[in-house]
């Protein structure tokens, strides 16, 4: 069989632990949907930067660059600390390219240890059968890989062809659970691709998901009619996994307007490299307050605070995030005015307008 078409199956002993770790991560994730429905005072989902150069050089994305050096173990485990010292239940570290800190290992073990579930979202370049038990090892309980075209392109590298045999490998050895993320929107070419990526995820044993990507101003633009079909075939093939829960993408894909509340800056929160607060990795400046000053005071605000870009929102964890409160709490506030820190302000990202100034 050729690379694209192998499929391996893993060990009796990677299968016995990997249904192990499945069993007891559901077990905390049934906790957290409890404990999120009895409380609105913590965070439910943090994603986490411990380093935003990244290996690769995506046009659409807006998250990265290349040169910027991992934060201190010592730092991230003084903001993972916090962040476990408010109640947060799930920590999922992003970049950039987070396989490229040198102690990603001791950061995810920090997580766990702190009895927080960990997730990870990479390219996948870095995969190999060392790293992955390396990452079994740590206790990562969730990854996520998004590929975005069956052959590599000038605006994207994260192809099946060049990535296909990492995933053999995370069929094989992987112990937490793996999802394939499939994309549609700006900058993907050939929309079938979407469909590829997603039945080879299935046919690996990996969870599938498809997303809508925006472009490099982070800015939404509708699916046109095949792109929709796609993207209605693959979500039918995600029904098993947490696309359950992305029902609000069918609006995203026709460029309505979603009606919901957002309920970044509380119950989700975005830590950036330099450990500032965001609502979401769209929406970098605001409210830019160190983690450290980051009050429960203005978790409270941002939680009853109206956000301008929710309704085309395409950040799918936040809108997942945001279905846990969307029944209670309406939201009657304006963003405050934003106080720059004294910090590299100039280099954080704000997209969009019309912040409140009240």
């Amino acid at each position: 069989m050729t690379e694209e078409t192998r499929v391996a199956r893993a060990s009796a002993k990677i299968r016995l632990r990997r249904r192990l770790r499945f069993l007891r991560t559901r077990v905390r994730e049934l906790k957290m949907i409890g404990k999120a429905l009895v409380s609105t005072k913590h965070p439910i989902l943090v994603h986490i930067i411990p380093m935003r150069q990244c290996n690769l050089a995506c046009t659409y994305c807006n998250e990265f660059d290349d040169f910027s050096k991992p934060v201190p173990l010592e730092e991230m485990k003084k903001r993972l600390d916090i962040l476990a010292g408010v109640g947060t239940s799930i920590i999922t570290v992003s970049g950039g390219e987070p396989l490229m800190h040198p102690e990603l290992d001791k950061v995810i073990r920090h997580i766990r240890r702190r009895g927080m579930i960990a997730g990870l979202i990479t390219n996948g370049f870095y995969l190999n059968k060392e790293r992955i038990e390396r990452l079994n090892e740590s206790g990562l309980e969730h990854l996520q890989i998004s590929i975005d075209n069956v052959v590599p392109d000038e605006v994207s590298k994260k192809s099946l062809k060049t990535l296909d045999s990492r995933l053999v490998m995370l069929s094989q050895y992987a112990v937490f659970q793996v999802n394939i993320n499939s994309v549609l929107g700006s900058g993907v070419k050939d929309p079938d691709d979407a469909l590829k990526i997603a039945h080879r995820a299935v046919e690996l044993g990996f969870t599938s998901t498809v997303g809508i990507i925006h472009d490099n101003n982070g800015q939404l633009k509708p699916l046109g009619p095949h792109e929709q079909e796609i993207f209605e075939e693959v979500m039918s093939l995600g029904k098993r996994s947490f696309s359950r829960f992305n029902e609000f993408q069918h609006n995203v894909a026709r460029g309505k307007e979603h009606n919901w509340r957002c309920r970044s800056g509380s119950r989700y929160l975005y830590i950036c490299e330099d450990g500032l607060v965001h609502w979401c990795s769209q929406q970098r400046g605001y409210p830019g307050i160190p983690l450290s000053q980051y009050t429960p005071e203005m978790r409270h605000r941002e939680y009853s605070t109206k956000k301008f870009c929710a309704p085309r929102c395409t950040v799918s964890c936040v809108q997942q995030v945001g279905m846990l409160d969307n029944w209670r709490d309406p939201q009657n506030l304006s963003p405050m005015p934003m106080t720059p820190p004294a910090t590299a302000q100039e280099e954080l990202v704000q997209i969009g307008h019309g912040r409140g100034d009240s």
